[in-house]
């Protein structure tokens, strides 16, 4: 097979164009093969369109560990650092040194993990690098939806995005993605009629039984891990507030709207057309009152209905009147991901105050300022940091930011601990995921992972 090389003058490129465009592309790839490696761990490297440069078959953790790691070392060599202090702008959905060097920092946290080496002085010393400014300048937004909203692309907090707008490219506000995780009828709240219908498929985890109890396991719960901390802004209850503007970030109890008539209604379900008033629990309430319970009292996945489970809005669903509508792009890294990774490596290092300090950088943001000092950690304020509250506070900041999953595994409580109906696993083998029945059809060559024949 004969490969030709892109020839950058017949496009009007000049060879530093070229280069940035090669780290661009290397940069991106990177991306790819760590959530390759953080799935499977055992998946073909492919370099080439040049067949015999590629692999036959899976290559190990650490072959593919150690590509990943030279291609992002490189390319934070050719890519241009961050310009300015007024986000990423035009720049957005463009790799820079910060965000392959933040790719490094992913690579380096959950190297334990992956390869069984720990990384984590190298992980702090790259997301040092990035708190330094060594890449460009970056910041933490003002507030906790600052890098969520619409105006994102001007937040220096983001390092990463994909950009979304109107009309073109919105993928996380369309099936399966944020546009899933609210009630079905939910167009009157926000007043979002020509956007398309919501189909409920995610609601959080209930903290609480059908007797009103809590539940006695550690992991998930997360509105009563939220309400720890009772004044949080993100508990608010998710609102427009016109002009593309919002608060809050769960959406609970009811749902009220004025209706075309000027009267006061509330979200209904689509069967049944009940008031919906949505419940910290899981069972089938239907038009029972908030203070009434189900005779049956059994919760799982099997039971419920659209009373259900809080809903989050992380990005904001606005009217079809607000300019900002699907506007925000969905940021894939934010510094204060760096800021977590920072404080873990110094907390994994006995550095537990160093680690507070760099946590609390980031959550003063979410309370009050006359809470600070109940809310933040030791030794600026009264909470006391332990394993526990470092991977609930993991939780709560990236919440719904598609990251849990692997959070868990790296703290090794993914198959061994208990949440809701989810019981722990016999072994550890859930921990990556079977390789595709499609894909083993297609190559002949790849072995299915351990615990899956």
């Amino acid at each position: 097979m004969t490969c030709k090389k892109l020839d950058p003058a017949k496009f009007n490129m000049s060879q530093s164009e070229m280069d940035n465009f090669i780290a661009q592309n290397k940069a991106l790839r990177a991306w790819f093969y760590i959530r390759l490696l953080d799935a499977f761990r055992n998946v073909p490297l492919a370099v080439s369109l040049d067949q015999s440069k590629n692999s036959v078959g899976q290559v190990t953790p650490q072959e593919l560990f150690n590509f990943i790691e030279t291609e992002l070392k490189t390319s934070i060599e050719a890519l241009p650092a961050k310009n300015g202090n007024a986000g990423n702008g035009i720049a957005q959905g463009q790799w820079t040194k910060a965000g392959a060097a933040a790719l490094l920092v992913r690579l380096y946290l959950n190297a334990e993990k992956w390869i069984g080496t720990s990384k984590y002085t190298e992980c702090a010393t790259y997301a040092q690098n990035i708190l330094d400014g060594d890449y460009g300048f970056y910041e933490l937004g003002k507030t906790w939806d600052e890098v969520f909203d619409w105006t994102n692309d001007r937040c220096n907090e983001t390092i990463f995005a994909f950009p979304s707008s109107y009309g073109r490219s919105y993928w996380h506000y369309t099936g399966d993605t944020y546009w899933w995780a609210v009630p079905v009828n939910a167009r009157f709240y926000f007043g979002a009629f020509k956007q398309g219908d919501f189909n409920t498929k995610y609601a959080l985890q209930p903290s609480l039984d059908l007797n009103n109890n809590e539940y006695n396991f550690k992991l998930g719960k997360f509105v009563s891990k939220f309400k720890k901390y009772p004044k949080d802004y993100r508990l608010t209850m998710y609102r427009n507030l016109g002009n593309s503007t919002r608060e809050g970030m769960f959406l609970y109890g009811y749902l009220p709207y004025i209706a075309d008539d000027g009267t006061q209604k509330k979200v209904t379900s689509p069967v049944g057309g009940y008031e919906i008033y949505i419940r910290d629990q899981v069972g089938v309430f239907h038009e029972l009152a908030p203070d009434q319970l189900p005779a049956d009292r059994t919760s799982n996945m099997n039971t419920g209905d659209h009373n259900s489970g809080w809903h989050f809005v992380k990005y904001p669903i606005y009217s079809d009147e607000d300019a900002g509508k699907r506007e925000a792009d969905y940021n894939e890294i934010r510094l204060a991901e760096i800021y977590y990774s920072l404080a873990e490596c110094k907390f994994k290092a006995n550095d537990v105050d160093g680690a507070a300090r760099l946590l609390n950088t980031v959550r003063k943001r979410n309370y009050p300022q006359d809470t600070w000092a109940e809310y933040l950690y030791k030794p600026e304020g009264a909470v006391t940091l332990t394993q526990d509250e470092l991977y609930d506070e993991w939780g709560r900041e990236f919440l719904a930011e598609g990251r849990r999953r692997t959070d868990l595994i790296r703290w090794g409580l993914y198959c061994t601990e208990e949440w809701w109906d989810k019981k722990p696993d016999a072994d550890s083998h859930w921990d990556i995921f079977p390789i595709p029945r499609d894909m083993m059809g297609a190559d002949h060559t790849l072995e299915q992972n351990p615990g899956y024949n």
